[in-house]
C-alpha cells in the first residue's frame, strides 16, 4: 500500500458534473478528492450522524453550511458537522480542487 499520496496525480474532470474520487478509505474515515470545473455545483446535502470537512487545495468556491453561505479560497477549511446541510458551487473562472473527508464513515 502507498501511505504517500499526490492528489494531483488523482484530479480528473466531468463534463456532466462534478469529478469525485475516493483517495483513502479506513474503517472509520474516507479521504477523497473532489474538483469542480467554473459553473459546476455540489448540492446541498447532510451526512446522518457523520462529520465533513473541505479543505481548499486550489481555487475558490462559495460554501454553504447550514444558514451560512461564505466564500472561501486556497488554504482554508470548511466544517460541516453531523446532519448539517451542505454544499459548494464554483463560481469563479478556474478548476476549484477540495480535499474531503467524512467521519466516522460506514462502509
Amino acid at each position: 500500500m502507498n501511505y504517500i499520496l499526490d492528489w494531483r496525480e488523482h484530479a480528473g474532470t466531468q463534463a456532466d458534473k462534478f469529478f469525485k474520487t475516493t483517495l483513502w478509505q479506513g474503517e472509520h474515515v474516507l479521504v477523497g478528492l473532489n474538483c469542480l470545473e467554473p459553473g459546476q455545483i455540489q448540492k446541498t446535502h447532510a451526512h446522518a450522524g457523520a462529520d465533513k470537512f473541505y479543505f481548499v487545495l486550489e481555487g475558490r468556491g462559495e460554501f454553504t453550511v447550514g444558514a451560512t453561505k461564505q466564500a472561501a479560497a486556497t488554504g482554508s477549511l470548511v466544517v460541516a458537522p453531523a446532519n448539517v446541510e451542505h454544499g459548494v458551487a464554483n463560481n469563479g473562472n478556474e478548476r476549484l480542487s477540495l480535499l474531503v473527508a467524512i467521519s466516522p464513515f460506514v462502509k
